[in-house]
């Protein structure tokens, strides 16, 4: 493989040097592609925010603020009792918790000590974190004090998978009276640490910041790793995409020089998108804090509660996914005004349908825009343009710096040309190192210095890029990805189930979702009900299916292999 260099002039890289680029025809105005990038060390970006902007508010919490100077302060504490729990260069910290104040807390704690954030979903099952924590080989991982998550840290603690624990209190977080509230009327939802059979393996939080906050500085480079970001292909297994500060770094300063009307300190932007998420970290926690921006945390999507405190908030900026876009377009106390505090909004994760960008365009009056990523680029490789042409159905053009390459399907070293199908294939300085601990995986995901995405659209003469199909057989469910083979497999446990596939159909609401297509063994008997029970404590929600359908038999390839081809062509609109 070879690596995409961090910090590129105009005259290095042969993927960066060609001036006749077809986007470089259309690019914005006000946009320099070929703008001279430079990466740095991450906890650079909060020091350098809490040092001009202090007093602006960082976090807005269910009423309850803090400034950019708490929080400097309390990752700097936060810090040193990581390094006094023995967390040097290179050790992996993981975090296993919703949009909460302590998120960034440790998430810069974490680097600042010189460890390797280790993103995990609170949402998935003990079985799906034990693999990735021993995968990743996280020593520590935080948490909060909740019922949802708690018990998840102790089942890892009891079986060794990781050495230690930090757990954070809920309620401290909460504005005084709705803390008081929350322990009154909802203490069933919290755990009690000190009754916990592992409690000896857990750092409290509180105990975790009683110091005076002086940590040992640790030289960071660019090219050092900053976070393990976990994320699979066709076969589901999880692989850790390897991002560097100057990965993420530079994606900030690539978003930046896009969107050209950001003011600091003056921003304020809805974290709806969970920071576990690639494009919520980057887009919203570490853009939002290189800006100075308020963060307006939702812990959990609700969409009551979110154009509630929409209205209260009045956000400049709004990622999203398509999910949230129409979920909001559609809700029925919708008002005109709810929305014009928004100067766009754009949307990622997965596809944005043509008719609902219209349609939100027309009824709420923002701009919504489409933009492309992947783990893999931390995660911003195309955007539309916010001041220029916009073309519907365009995941847009190339971010400063990163050139978009369609390869042959047969062949991935030729560049098809301009109007044909190929291989989206990605080169830049965001680009990751390749994948942790898989070197013939990161072998394969290369194609000389271009990161293959498996995706595959065409581009036109303007270099716009329009995805038309995917090689991988990935569900994009409401922004997050849904691997086939995962849900297959747990199906496969049912003592009934002979035969199984997994495809995505169509959702009007979260874009795709799972269907099973499922066949019994010969004299057994199970309902789709029967099976959706038993896969409750073995799947996500995300991952559960929204149907299974049982049939006497499932097609197969003239080899014998179950085939989805068909099976997607039955359950597409019209087929």
């Amino acid at each position: 493989m070879s690596e995409p260099a961090l910090d590129v002039s105009p005259q290095e890289g042969e993927a960066q040097r060609s001036n006749d680029h077809p986007w470089l025809r259309s690019y914005p105005k006000n946009v320099d592609w070929f703008a001279d990038l430079k990466g740095e060390p991450l906890p650079d970006v909060l020091d350098r925010t809490v040092r001009e902007y202090g007093n602006a508010v960082c976090t807005y919490f269910m009423g309850a603020k803090l400034r950019y100077k708490d929080i400097g302060a309390l990752a700097n504490k936060a810090a040193k009792g990581l390094q006094e729990m023995g967390v040097t260069k290179g050790t992996r910290v993981g975090l296993l918790m919703p949009n909460v104040p302590y998120y960034p807390i440790i998430y810069y704690a974490i680097l600042k000590a010189g460890g390797i954030v280790v993103n995990f979903n609170p949402l998935y099952t003990v079985e799906e974190i034990t693999h990735q924590a021993k995968d990743s080989g996280a020593t520590i991982m935080v948490t909060l004090d909740l019922t949802a998550l708690f018990p998840k840290l102790e089942a890892l603690l009891a079986a060794g998978t990781v050495e230690k624990g930090i757990v954070c209190p809920f309620t401290k977080v909460l504005p005084r009276l709705k803390s008081a509230s929350f322990k009154l009327l909802k203490a069933k939802h919290l755990s009690r640490i000190d009754a916990s059979p592992q409690r000896q393996k857990i750092v409290p939080y509180e105990k975790l910041i009683d110091n005076d906050g002086n940590f040992t500085p640790v030289p960071i480079d660019v090219d050092d790793i900053a976070v393990l970001q976990y994320t699979g292909g066709t076969t589901g297994v999880p692989k850790g995409a390897i991002l560097t500060h100057g990965n993420l770094s530079i994606n900030l300063k690539q978003a930046d020089l896009w969107e050209m009307h950001v003011e600091k300190g003056t921003e304020r932007i809805m974290a709806i998108l969970p920071f576990f998420h690639v494009f919520a970290m980057t887009t919203i926690m570490n853009r939002g804090i290189s800006n100075a921006a308020q963060l307006i945390l939702v812990p959990r999507f609700d969409v009551d509660i979110t154009l509630k405190l929409i209205r209260e908030t009045r956000p400049t900026v709004m990622p999203g996914v398509p999910t949230l876009f129409n979920a909001l377009r559609n809700h029925p106390k919708l008002k005109p005004d709810d929305l014009k505090s928004l100067r766009s909004g754009v949307s990622g994760g997965a596809p944005l349908p043509i008719e609902l960008k219209r349609n939100f365009e027309r009824e709420v009056g923002v701009i919504l825009v489409e933009g492309y990523g992947l783990s893999e680029t931390s995660p911003v490789a195309t955007c539309n343009p916010l001041d220029g042409p916009v073309k519907e159905g365009s995941i847009g053009l190339p971010m400063p710096r990163t050139v978009i390459s369609l390869r042959s399907l047969e062949d991935p070293t030729r560049e098809v040309p301009l109007g044909e199908k190929g291989e989206i294939c990605i080169a830049g300085p965001q680009v990751m190192k390749g994948y942790w601990n898989k070197p013939e995986e990161t072998k394969a995901a290369f194609v000389g210095e271009f990161f293959r995405t498996g995706d595959v659209a065409t581009m036109d003469e303007d270099g716009f890029t329009y995805i038309v199909d995917r090689i991988k057989d990935l569900i994009l469910c409401s922004g997050y990805n849904v691997y086939p083979r995962r849900i297959e497999e747990a199906i496969y446990q049912h003592p009934a189930v002979e035969e199984v596939t997994v495809v995505g159909i169509p959702d009007t609401y979260r874009g795709e979702a799972p269907k099973a297509f499922v066949k019994l063994r010969a004299g057994q008997r199970a309902t789709a009900k029967d099976i959706l029970k038993f896969l409750e404590p073995k799947l996500s929600k995300i991952e559960m299916p929204s149907q299974i359908e049982l049939r006497d038999e499932l097609p197969k390839t003239m080899v014998g292999k179950l085939s989805k081809k068909e099976l997607r062509t039955a359950t597409a609109p019209g087929g």
